[in-house]
């Protein structure tokens, strides 16, 4: 149900990737890629860019291992957002060059790049939160399940069962909010 990287892992795959093994970019391909793919497929919603994003930040991640921080967040998440990032960057691209006569408008297109973003924004909320707080969110939403019968399922109270449900749907409510505008690293964002 939940595949949590711990900070260790993280570092070491860090390590492995900074020395070159292809080994370690393999293992790391085989964990997140389903992950890439959902979330550029979400923003781009073609199966082709997503592929092409996929592959794009592997080679990111691939050439660039020490652009990763272990102490702003889990690798897991900083992957999520190096996905969002390069897909928001597809779609504008391919809304921008495109002389078709289906082209999106530009408040058309700015619409779809915000949704995009708020749904990529919620899946990295969900998959960088805490298990507790992500397993109770994933009873009540996709078992349907009331607080009551994901507290028996989680082996935890009541009580706390609604706090876990309270905190994450707090941190999925801030997926609306627009974070700050951040730079994109150096070179990232161009064909590979």
């Amino acid at each position: 149900m939940t595949n949590d990287a711990p900070p260790r892992w993280d570092r070491r795959m860090q390590q492995r990737l900074a020395r070159g093994e292809a080994a370690a970019l393999a293992e790391l391909y085989d964990r997140f890629a389903s992950l890439v793919h959902t979330l550029a497929h979400r923003v781009l919603e073609d199966d082709t860019g997503a592929d092409r994003v996929t592959r794009e930040v592997f080679g990111y991640v691939w050439e660039n291992p020490d652009a990763y921080d272990p102490q702003q967040g889990s690798l897991r998440a900083w992957i999520a957002m190096l996905t969002q990032r390069q897909a928001v960057h597809r779609l504008r691209a391919s809304q921008t060059a495109s002389a078709c006569g289906d082209t999106l408008t530009g408040d058309a297109l700015e619409e779809r790049i915000r949704e995009a973003s708020v749904a990529a924004r919620a899946d990295y909320i969900v998959t960088s939160m805490p298990a507790p707080l992500r397993a109770a969110l994933e009873l009540a939403y996709f078992d349907r399940r009331d607080y009551r019968q994901a507290a028996a399922a989680l082996g935890v109270t009541e009580d706390e069962a609604r706090r876990r449900l309270r905190l994450g749907l707090q941190l999925l409510s801030t997926a609306h909010v627009q974070p700050p505008r951040t730079v994109s690293p150096p070179g990232y964002g161009r064909a590979l």
